[in-house]
């Protein structure tokens, strides 16, 4: 490799791009390969890729054996740390890729069953090494592989959705704190929940009062978890299957002062402007804006428009919890969208709280791209 890529390595990132890949020896995609700097010095292994662009994805800086006790000590690392996690939840991330020296791989837990996704030729290659290693860990009765990302395109790899161990139900029962959900593991959202919000809602429930209004609620994760502690719920959500479920889930937990509807949220919040709505409690919680750079502009106004409305529908001494999971905006870009609004909006706004995915879901110090969700609890003062 030339001396960026060195540079790079040694600068902590794990991903080296083809562009600084100088040779690569007659081996077979998704192999572990030996990475050596522009003057033959040894910087350690790697995941190789053939496809990609994202061409080695380091696992050592050295020679140590890569082989099943190397993977077997990795994987009792990152689910020893969730157990010091103490975890309130029968559903969280097991796996959280390079953030836990596993480029790649992805695994949640949904009580007794673990769905995992392999996003990278290397990842796919030690599946039948993992999986058995992840059973005897765990003691999962069933391992569902969840391997239907676009990013597997670029790897060159099928999308598919497979058992690859026992069996596992089409809808799983799982509890998040006091709230229990109905999980589809085999067509829901990333893995069947969203996991990285628990911790975010835990501590939107000490501001949450009074009206609440949730968008883009999706399964109504945080309208769930702070409706005991406000007077009426509203969620909103554009799909007419989220708004079921929301339904069905707020049914399934005894919770009465919720109503969802399907509503396009850009929309709505202007039409509850112009009605001169009010609301005490209001969260943003959006799906990824900016999946690209490329889409990094549309994604702030995107979110300075929505951000806008809901301060304009804040009541004074009013909570907002807004957040972004657009890893391409990152925290400074979305701090700045968010004070455009609030100057837009005329109102002045504390800062109560700024907070990130849930530690289930660790960020690797260097690695930007381990950082993605960003949640800003805000407060309107008047």
């Amino acid at each position: 490799m030339n001396a960026r890529g060195e540079d790079r390595i040694r600068g902590g990132h794990p991903w080296i791009y083809r562009s600084d890949v100088m040779d690569v020896a007659d081996v077979e995609p998704g192999v572990v390969v030996r990475v050596r700097g522009p003057r033959d010095r040894d910087l350690g292994q790697a995941l190789f890729s053939d496809q990609s662009q994202i061409t080695l994805r380091m696992l050592t800086r050295d020679d140590r054996p890569v082989d099943q006790a190397f993977w077997r000590e990795r994987l009792e690392n990152a689910i020893a740390f969730r157990e010091v996690l103490e975890i309130d939840a029968t559903a969280y991330r097991v796996v959280h890729g390079e953030a836990d020296l596993l480029p790649s791989l992805v695994v949640d837990r949904y009580g007794d069953y673990l769905v995992i996704q392999a996003l990278s030729q290397g990842m796919e290659r030690l599946t039948p090494t993992l999986v058995p290693l992840l059973v005897e860990l765990t003691g999962a009765i069933g391992v569902l592989a969840r391997n239907d990302p676009k990013v597997r395109v670029l790897e060159g790899l099928e999308q598919k959705v497979e058992v690859l161990h026992g069996e596992v139900p089409e809808t799983i029962s799982v509890r998040e704190g006091a709230v229990g959900y109905h999980v589809d593991p085999w067509r829901g959202q990333k893995t069947g929940l969203f996991l990285d919000q628990r911790e975010n809602r835990r501590a939107a429930a000490r501001y949450a009062h009074g009206t609440l209004l949730d968008c883009f609620s999706y399964n109504g994760g945080f309208a769930l978890a702070l409706a005991p502690r406000c007077q009426s719920v509203t969620a909103l959500d554009v799909s007419a299957d989220a708004v079921a479920r929301i339904t069905a889930n707020a049914a399934a937990n005894g919770v009465a002062n919720l109503t969802a509807r399907e509503a396009n949220v850009f929309d709505e919040l202007r039409h509850l402007e112009r009605e001169g709505a009010r609301f005490d409690t209001i969260v943003l919680d959006p799906p990824a804006f900016a999946k690209n750079k490329g889409a990094v502009q549309n994604a702030l106004a995107g979110y300075k428009e929505i951000n806008l409305r809901a301060l304009r529908l804040l009541a004074p001494g009013g909570y907002l919890i807004t957040c972004s999971c657009s890893y391409n905006v990152d925290e400074i870009m979305f701090g700045q969208a968010v004070f455009a609004a609030a100057v837009d909006a005329r109102v002045p706004v504390n800062l109560v709280e700024k907070r990130m995915q849930g530690r289930d879901h660790p960020v690797l110090l260097g690695v930007p791209e381990t950082y993605y969700l960003k949640c800003l609890i805000l407060r309107k003062l008047a």
